[in-house]
């Protein structure tokens, strides 16, 4: 298992929170499994920005960003050279820490249970 420390989030997750995650999951997908909803308008397949993450750990560890996720990202607010779709980041075996972005473009939360 892998270490996912995610930054504390106003809204998400106030108090931040550590979880494991299994290797070749995707990080959103990891999220949800851990109870953390995170959005993901577009139920992971790589059409919103939803999901938007900053990884400020262990982003190297990540397998490269393709073109269609990097044509999405080009549309996430608060876009920085560590930002990934979380729908499309899969963990390896490297720790992670990851910030979840205060605001995103989705104008309506979903809740997705």
């Amino acid at each position: 298992m892998t270490r996912i420390t995610v930054l504390p989030h106003e809204e998400i997750c106030p108090a931040g929170v550590e979880i494991d995650a299994e290797p070749g999951k995707s990080i959103c997908r990891a999220l949800l499994d851990a109870d953390i909803e995170i959005e993901h308008a577009c139920e992971l397949s790589c059409a919103c920005t939803t999901c938007h993450v900053i990884v400020r750990e262990g982003f190297d560890s990540l397998d490269p960003s393709d073109e269609d996720e990097d044509d999405m990202l080009d549309q996430a607010w608060g876009l920085t050279p560590l930002s990934r779709l979380s729908c499309q980041a899969i963990v390896k075996e490297t720790p992670l820490v990851i910030e979840i972005p205060k605001y995103s473009i989705n104008q309506v939360k979903e809740t997705h249970k």
